[in-house]
């Protein structure tokens, strides 16, 4: 039979193809089949047409094994169903074929054990990638061009194998005719040297087309690889110049029109409490270490055995102080005591699921965190709502507080335990799932410490969440707490507004203060890490006294511990009583003040004081991390029990949020999908209540029906969100701060012990 020659590429190449008789059966015997070799994998087609649409079958060469049955046939089984009886037009075409099998092979086998391994071609630390850039920043050609070079050396080292075992056995051949006399068989043992001599030239040229094919690529691309990385990181530097550029003109321009349009009375403090954070000065925190505000230094020796009448405060004579017993809490009676709930210590590790951050988040510049779609992958599985819970980390410190006798003790307690609020974040850079409106929490341990805690969402935009707890002990928290965020290009900015209160029954102490602005550096380029900075004032209503905090922002060039935090603990007067200092990831401690002095100036002209103090105690330290944290998320023990299922709870509990169960079980794909039907299902449900609004609007004014697309009206909007009204929660103003605030109104627990939940919304 005669076939028309295709030509065929050398055998070293990535790709070889040609026409091959493949056995069908006993019937039609051997039949032409157009056989493709590429990326470890021998594919057939009935003829060249059907490359596009049909392949009749494929075999993977890895785990494949070939065998020469005579000077034509050939055999490729992967030791299953796949056998191919292959038939070459000639013995020259047969070992082509099977030279370019074998190194195919080799290159898959080797594929296959790398890819058990990181999956990386290059390591991250590579030594041709800049510092702190990977392999994932360079160039898509580069790394195409990286892949075909080690493929040509990896060509290169299986054509020598090969040259090495056939020059073998032609040495052999040729030692055998040397070895023989004129017989009979000269003849045949010549003919088996000249074979053997026409397959070792085969290999020959298949290597060395694979050295020219390498020498080209290397004299075409070794430029031009210094040029593209060269201009990568370029690219790099300029962008983040931009970006940060990008984000000190939309702050200008935020300032300018908040300015213009909201020049009230109380812009002073605005400008003190929120712009603060938003200062071009401020925006980056390591450039001059700041200097402190006050020196302590060992108060003298005498102070340790009596203490002078006039240096303690007319409250606390008679009185036991802070730094002589620390007050505690007595267990109740096991009699009391009703048995214990076990609480899970351990959830699903979090999976390896890669995602290109950069292709998210560079659209998101300037804009509110809470109105940018997330993926799940960004997430933690725990809500918004059961963050903010994770407050009482270190509830303690207000059973403590509620027991003080002194109020400046108390302050000192109540200090320690607003930082303490932040010691969980440190490792935490996932982000909590942003509540649904009208989705609650409860967490009830009662039976365990001794209060009840109940969140919910009260408004979308801007995100709110209020937050009431009581407990058994003597003291009661309450907070609203609406998260403003911005994306600054290199960081994320989280500035939590809204005033925490802690009200003790015993002696009616009612403590206000606010959090810290969170600040999440590395967003595009490096590793992810966590900083609070900003400045805290504790504040006891009916007394008078203050605490004022100051967190440290984190400074390259400071020789200072990290996330430092220091507190001066002061009466009505302004007379310092109690230092407090240490870490908001550790612990705090306390000292009390004996003498107060001023002392020479600092480096900006003011005066700071020296403050003479007894030995520093412990006041608060952070609990250890469960084991395996790091594969869980780096939750703490409370927070692993968050999200735990619980009979009983309001049918808007967090815990019965869909998306977030099944994040929390490990399947990501899932989440996204259900994520992306319940705020679908929000916003039907927010364009239905605005329609509502507009229609009472056009029904009291006698107007026209206004259409959908005039919702645009921001006159309507806020209609509209006058209209809702959260569930366990009512809109009041504040006596103590005269803010407009959520305070909790009672009903929840009553509706949970009669099972009664008919007057929730259906959210999820």
């Amino acid at each position: 039979m005669s076939e028309p020659k295709t030509p065929s590429p050398a055998p070293a190449g990535d790709t070889y193809k040609g026409w091959v008789f493949k056995w069908t059966n006993y019937i039609k015997g051997y039949q032409r089949r157009w056989f493709v070799l590429s990326n470890g994998l021998l594919s057939y087609y009935r003829t060249q047409a059907e490359m596009g649409h049909t392949c009749r079958g494929t075999i993977n060469l890895a785990t494949a094994t070939i065998a020469v049955d005579d000077a034509c046939n050939f055999v490729i089984s992967n030791g299953g169903a796949q056998t191919y009886h292959l038939k070459a037009s000639c013995e020259v075409e047969r070992q082509r074929w099977i030279t370019a099998l074998e190194l195919a092979k080799a290159k898959a086998a080797r594929m296959q054990a790398e890819s058990d391994d990181s999956g990386d071609d290059f390591p991250q630390n590579s030594p041709s990638a800049p510092p702190g850039q990977g392999v994932g920043s360079q160039s898509s050609e580069v790394q195409s061009t990286l892949r075909t070079l080690g493929s040509k050396v990896d060509d290169l080292s299986t054509c020598n194998d090969l040259i090495s075992k056939h020059g073998s056995a032609l040495q052999r051949s040729l030692s055998e005719l040397d070895s023989l006399r004129l017989t009979g068989e000269a003849g045949d043992k010549i003919r088996q040297v000249t074979e053997r001599a026409t397959l070792f030239r085969i290999t020959s040229n298949a290597m060395i087309n694979a050295c020219r094919d390498f020498l080209s690529l290397a004299q075409a691309h070794s430029k031009r690889w210094q040029k593209a990385l060269q201009a990568e990181r370029d690219q790099r530097v300029r962008l983040e110049d931009t970006l940060e550029q990008l984000a000190k003109q939309h702050n200008h321009l935020e300032r300018a029109f908040k300015s213009n349009t909201s020049a009230d009375s109380n812009g002073s403090a605005t400008a003190k409490g929120e712009g603060s954070d938003e200062d071009d000065d401020n925006e980056f925190f390591d450039a001059v270490e700041e200097a402190p505000e006050f020196i302590t230094v060992p108060a003298d020796p005498h102070f340790h055995k009596s203490v002078h009448p006039l240096c303690v405060p007319p409250r606390l004579i008679g009185q036991p102080g802070l730094d002589e017993q620390l007050t505690s809490i007595n267990p109740e009676s096991p009699q009391s005591m009703e048995p214990m709930r076990k609480r899970r210590t351990k959830i699903p590790d979090k999976p390896n699921y890669s995602l290109n951050l950069w292709s998210i988040m560079k659209n998101c510049i300037g804009k509110e965190l809470s109105k940018i779609p997330m993926p799940v992958n960004f997430n933690e599985p725990i809500s918004m709502l059961q963050r903010l819970s994770e407050d009482l980390e270190y509830y303690e410190l207000l059973d403590k507080a509620a027991k003080c006798q002194s109020s400046l003790e108390q302050l000192c307690y109540v200090a320690a335990f607003s930082v303490s609020s932040y010691s969980t974040t440190v490792h935490r850079t996932g982000k909590p799932f942003n509540p649904l409106l009208g989705e609650t929490f409860e967490l009830d341990r009662r039976r365990e410490t001794g209060y009840r805690s109940l969140c919910e969402q009260v408004s979308h935009h801007p995100p709110a969440a209020a937050h009431h707890v009581i407990s058994d002990r003597g003291w009661t928290l309450r907070q609203e707490i609406a998260v403003a965020s911005k994306f600054r290009g290199k960081y994320l900015s989280i500035m939590p507004l809204g005033t925490i209160h802690a009200v003790f029954n015993k002696t009616n102490h009612h403590y206000t203060w606010k959090k810290v602005t969170t600040t999440v550096h590395n967003i595009i380029v490096g590793k992810l890490w966590i900083d609070q900075s900003g400045e805290i004032d504790v504040i006891n209503h009916q007394t008078g006294d203050r605490c004022h905090l100051k967190f440290a922002p984190y400074s390259y060039f400071s020789r200072d511990v990290a996330r430092k935090v220091t507190g001066v603990v002061m009466d009505k007067d302004g007379k310092a009583h109690y230092i407090l200092s240490g870490t908001w990831d550790e612990k705090m401690e306390f000292s009390r003040v004996m003498q107060s002095t001023m002392g020479e100036n600092g480096t900006e002209g003011r005066q700071k004081t020296v403050y003479q103090t007894l030995k520093a105690k412990e006041l608060w330290r952070k609990n250890p991390l469960p084991e395996g944290a790091e594969t869980m998320y780096f939750f703490t023990h409370l927070a692993l029990t968050l999200n735990e299922p619980e009979e009983g709870v309001a049918p808007t509990d967090s815990r019965r949020r869909p998306d977030q169960r099944l994040m929390e079980e490990g399947q990501w794909d899932e989440a996204n999908a259900e994520k992306q039907r319940l705020e679908e299902k929000q916003r039907g449900v927010r364009r239905e209540r605005e329609r509502e609004a507009v229609s009472q609007r056009a029904a009291s004014e006698s107007e026209e029906a206004v259409d959908e697309e005039s919702l645009t009206d921001p006159s309507l909007k806020s209609t509209y969100q006058d209209n809702y009204t959260a569930q366990w929660f009512e809109r009041c103003e504040d006596p103590v701060t005269g803010e407009s605030t959520h305070i909790y109104k009672g009903g929840y627990w009553e509706a949970k012990e009669r099972g009664s939940w008919e007057s929730c919304p259906e959210i999820y």
